[in-house]
């Protein structure tokens, strides 16, 4: 009895002393952004506290004094595809213009003009609540009523990178005009990651204090492609309406420093051969965590 325990911990120490080693041997990843605004990013090949040498994705290998970093991020093995270094999708809280469940990271914000009139700012408070706003600039044409809105959003992550929830709403009116609040209450949940996603999410429309009795169905998805190419979709249906809503497909090229959304809406009723309605949009990310 006494030999079998023997080998029985002989037999628990080896495995764990081999997964010790597995974690060992496993390559760390970083990335380096040094006081002249160079960015690195490769394998840890060796560390001191005077330099830190990665093999970066051109295989060449970088040796950075510590007094030139202004910053360094170990990143997740997982962001190392084919040999390149896919950066988080900078642009994965939204899809054309209506929100998914993932919540702008605290410190993190962008900025989105779409049709050159509509404007957009959104900024993570924490990593479960953003605030955001924006306006139609009608002023500049001389007209005193500006079209307004907030735009607060909960997120909760239900199981991370697979399922979230959230809701939020988009509180508008008119400067200038003496009309009642309007906007839309809705609640949404989405599957998937920051990279690849579907969404699905009911929104209920309100003037004053009269609330809609039909939801507005919202069905969206993302899928990223390439390090900066994102397929999108976003989709409008009213149940109970025959031929209502909107359809559209379309494209994003985001580096990390902006995004250009381009894409085609259609809508679902005859509109007398028209194919449909270009979207054209540019997002500018900001903020830091």
């Amino acid at each position: 009895m006494k030999k079998r325990l023997f080998l029985l911990f002989l037999c628990l120490l080896c495995i764990v002393n081999a997964g010790r080693l597995q974690a060992q041997n496993q390559p760390e990843f970083y990335k380096v952004i040094t006081v002249q605004n160079e960015t690195f990013v490769g394998e840890l090949i060796s560390e001191d506290d005077k330099s830190i040498t990665l093999q970066t994705e051109s295989l060449s290998r970088v040796t950075i004094e510590r007094v030139n970093i202004e910053s360094i991020e170990k990143i997740s093995a997982d962001r190392i595809k084919n040999g390149g270094y896919w950066f988080e999708n900078p642009q994965s809280t939204r899809y054309f213009f209506s929100p998914n469940a993932i919540s702008l990271r605290k410190g993190k914000g962008y900025y989105q003009n779409t049709w050159v009139l509509f404007n957009n700012v959104n900024y993570g408070i924490s990593d479960n609540l953003s605030i955001g706003g924006g306006l139609v600039p009608l002023f500049l044409f001389g007209t005193g009523e500006t079209p307004v809105w907030l735009l607060p959003k909960v997120s909760i992550p239900v199981v991370a990178e697979k399922l979230y929830l959230g809701g939020g709403a988009m509180i508008g009116g008119i400067v200038g005009a003496d009309t009642e609040a309007l906007g839309i209450l809705y609640g949404v949940g989405t599957f998937g990651n920051r990279d690849r996603n579907l969404s699905v999410s009911l929104g209920y429309g309100y003037a004053g204090s009269d609330i809609s009795n039909t939801p507005v169905i919202n069905i969206s998805g993302l899928i990223r492609t390439g390090r900066k190419f994102y397929l999108l979709t976003e989709n409008y249906f009213v149940p109970g309406v025959d031929e209502s809503g909107i359809i559209s497909a379309g494209i994003r090229w985001a580096p990390e420093s902006f995004a250009l959304d381009i894409g085609l809406f259609r809508p679902l009723v005859d509109a007398g051969g028209l194919i449909g309605i270009p979207w054209l949009g540019v997002t500018i990310p900001f903020g830091s965590e």
